[in-house]
């Protein structure tokens, strides 16, 4: 059996608050030394939540297009959500253009609440080039960052395998005492999705697919057996030692995840009795025990509503009724949950769906396979409101078909990679993103600036591209001091000096050269007091810090 087509493991990563010389500097978050030295702090512990509605969510009937409703009901005689009465849809935002006015299903009062709460974008007609009508070709496209067309229709790798190893290269597949985490985490469902899956040996995921009765996942997807003591010295012999190395490093992971999970906790007790509900419940549980994983991936099924997808006669109940429920209640559930737990500013969760449905009803009170549909972005620093308008009801292909796509996937994907995660130009074109025009989903004060980005040679471990952190000797120091470290790399450098307060005291612009370096701090005239030596990368804006004494 060939590594890449056993199980592998998907890299991990710890990410810890910044430490100058073994002190943490957290207490520090709120002074302006703070973000002289670490103004990205907060985005290494920032976390994507992506959620798949399996089978082909109905955008139609999620959000009716209120303008368009006279061709919209005449699409849908017998399945359309009523304008008026009781069961009316809800008037998702009055302050928005004629044209892009939207009634949300009335199930879905949960994602009303969040929307009102400014915690909701959505992004109307999203889809790609060719889009597949097919289940599974459908979701690889979605998975691997592919479409229709023969350069892109075959990828073998996910895109959120790509990204996380072009965001962390240093990370070789198991975890270490500096980077114990899994940086992507697959719940609730047994089979690996092809989103983690790279082309190196070290990929997958971690898995939790099992339940315990308070419905946590729990269970870690491993092998089992006994380690063999006498390997042969052979290529079977390497097979059986990397598969052992797999199953090192899962039960590692296995006994991280613990910890986490029991470290952690649950700030409410009324999430709905629904898997998703679940998944979402365990993974603030995770999130709020200290785990750093960077993207978590989980699904809600059903959506593939060919038939009985409302009750006759009762538009607004149903399987389709039901799912929207199940998911807007999950959502609202483990936001709440988050604010609860104080880790409320840490987290954006977004949608995504094969495809969308037909226009036009199926005379089955159902919906055949189609093309676009809206995704939904979630959190506290998501740009809230409607990013586009409603899809053009009367300009349809000859089989229903809705046609005129506003937005590809792969800009929204590339916008949380970047002003969420604070992925690189680099990350996004290793996750093949690059070119694809990032949209205002993200909240300005939110959006990573480009001095706090991550991928490349380098990552928040190693911001410098430095072998070996800063050192200043003498410390504490009386007149001068020299900075040593090692590089790897050349590059243009500028060397600062700051007391505790944050104020510079003195700047000079430095080359780095390969292999070791010494620049000397004159510090005889400085008072006697606590300072941070910085050194940062003219070029990308990575910087480290070391702290210095100054002594008499």
């Amino acid at each position: 059996m060939k590594r890449r087509n056993f199980l592998k493991i998907f890299p991990a990563a710890g990410v810890s608050s910044l430490v100058v010389n073994g002190h943490a500097m957290r207490p520090f978050a709120n002074s302006k030394i703070a973000k002289i030295l670490n103004s990205c702090e907060d985005v290494e512990d920032r976390v994507l939540v992506l959620i798949q509605l399996k089978g082909g969510n109905d955008g139609l009937n999620m959000l009716v297009p209120v303008q368009q409703y006279p061709l919209y009901a005449a699409l849908r005689p017998s399945i359309r959500i009523p304008e008026s009465g009781g069961t009316k849809f809800i008037d998702l935002d009055n302050t928005l253009p004629n044209p892009d006015k939207v009634g949300l299903h009335p199930k879905m009062t949960g994602l009303k609440a969040m929307y009102d709460n400014g915690q909701v974008a959505i992004v109307q007609g999203v889809g790609y080039a060719d889009m597949n009508g097919s289940h599974f070709k459908g979701t690889d496209l979605w998975l691997s960052g592919g479409d229709g067309t023969p350069e892109k229709n075959e990828i073998q790798s996910g895109w959120m395998g790509r990204a996380l190893q072009a965001m962390y290269p240093d990370v070789m597949g198991a975890p270490t005492p500096e980077m114990p985490d899994p940086l992507g985490i697959q719940v609730g469902d047994p089979n690996p999705s092809l989103g983690f899956h790279t082309e190196t040996q070290h990929q997958n995921m971690l898995n939790l697919s099992g339940q315990d009765p308070a419905g946590f996942y729990s269970l870690i997807q491993s092998i089992g057996g006994a380690p063999l003591l006498n390997i042969p010295n052979s290529e079977y012999g390497e097979e059986i030692k990397y598969i052992q190395g797999v199953e090192n490093s899962l039960s590692l992971y296995a006994q991280r995840i613990s910890d986490a999970f029991n470290a952690g906790t649950n700030s409410i007790s009324s999430y709905p009795q629904v898997g998703l509900a679940d998944q979402l419940k365990t993974i603030a549980r995770l999130i709020s025990g200290g785990l750093k994983t960077k993207i978590y991936l989980c699904s809600i099924g059903g959506f593939d509503t060919h038939g009985a997808q409302v009750f006759e006669n009762q538009t607004t109940a149903g399987t389709h009724a039901n799912l929207l429920k199940d998911f807007s209640d999950a959502i609202k559930a483990f936001f709440d949950d988050l604010e609860g737990l104080g880790v409320g500013d840490q987290v954006t969760a977004c949608t995504f769906s094969e495809f969308g449905r037909c226009a036009r009803e199926n005379g089955s009170l159902g919906t055949d396979h189609g093309t676009l549909a809206p995704m939904f972005l979630f959190g506290k620093n998501i740009k809230a409101g409607v990013v586009g308008t409603n899809p053009n009801l009367g300009v349809l292909t000859q089989d229903n078909q809705l046609s005129d796509m506003q937005f590809d996937y792969r800009q929204v994907f590339a916008t949380l990679l970047q002003d969420w995660l604070g992925a690189n130009n680099y990350v996004l074109e290793q996750t093949m993103f690059e070119g694809y025009t990032k949209l205002p989903a993200v909240d300005d004060m939110a959006v990573v600036t480009p001095d706090c980005y991550i991928g490349g040679v380098t990552s928040v471990f190693d911001p410098l591209n430095t072998t070996r952190p800063l050192v200043v000797y003498p410390n504490p120091a009386n007149y001068s001091t020299e900075v040593a470290f090692q590089s790897r790399a050349a590059f243009d450098a500028r060397l600062t000096l700051h007391s505790l307060g944050g104020q510079m005291v003195s700047a000079s612009a430095v080359r780095v050269q390969p292999g070791s370096n010494f620049f000397y701090l004159d510090v005889a005239k400085l008072p006697t007091g606590t300072y941070f030596v910085r050194l940062e990368n003219k070029y990308s804006g990575k910087a480290d810090v070391a702290k210095l004494n100054v002594s008499r």
